[in-house]
């Protein structure tokens, strides 16, 4: 993440673009509080919490301090908004449509390959360290974040694997614990590699794709009902 310093002059040019912003008909309401959301999600991606100000997410977004915080109550109020957005879109695309339905093998692999190719995209990346550097001085935002993220896929998934016990599928004596066990096996080694060694090793739609497929044998190994005890 990089870090875009605050001059007089950028501030200034900022108001210019307030002012001119605000002779524009704006929406209000719900409409309007997704537009200022989205916008303070690049202030945040770009400046970090800490260098981004209400003063900043409202001249990009051409409104006015005043209602930011009427909307938003405070800046942790708006990044917490920004991180339940943003957590709903990136999991929710890894999710696709469900309940899911169908064999162990072919439902695992398309959740796994969703999952972790969302998760090594830059800005899912750059939220998570975000999160990560705010959750002790802000744990609300680090519950909200868990909670809106990966609280939903582990209970989807556990939805999942508990149908599929009751049919024969799988041998799960205990479903959550088996889908933890599948969702880190996914996403644990890769996700920690973007986070504190970008670049370190790429990862191709070739290499996403043989990661999860040997985490699903892995995970069927153990779980197949014919899997050796």
């Amino acid at each position: 993440m990089t870090s875009t310093p605050i001059t007089p002059e950028t501030t200034a040019a900022e108001t210019a673009d307030a002012d001119t912003l605000k002779t524009r008909r704006i929406p209000r309401g719900e409409k309007r509080r997704e537009e200022i959301a989205a916008v303070a999600e690049g202030v945040f991606l770009d400046l970090g919490f800490t260098e981004t100000t209400m003063q900043i997410v409202a001249s990009r977004a051409g409104a006015s301090k005043e209602t930011l915080y009427r909307h938003f109550g405070s800046k942790e109020g708006l990044f917490s908004e920004v991180v339940r957005a943003r957590s709903a879109r990136v999991y929710g695309e890894a999710e696709g449509d469900f309940p899911l339905q169908g064999e162990p093998r072919e439902v695992l692999h398309k959740l796994g390959f969703n999952l972790l190719r969302l998760l090594l995209n830059p800005d899912p990346i750059c939220l998570f360290r975000i999160v990560v550097a705010e959750a002790p001085r802000t744990p609300e935002l680090g519950r909200i974040f868990f909670e809106q993220g990966p609280a939903q896929i582990l209970q989807q998934l556990t939805l999942y694997l508990e149908g599929a016990v009751r049919q024969g599928l799988l041998t799960c004596s205990d479903s959550t614990l088996a889908a933890k066990l599948f969702l880190g096996s996914v996403v644990a080694n890769r996700h920690i590699m973007m986070l504190v060694a970008p670049g370190w090793e790429q990862a191709t739609e070739e290499t996403i794709r043989h990661h999860v497929d040997e985490a699903v044998a892995l995970f069927l190994a153990r779980y197949a009902p014919d899997a050796k005890r």
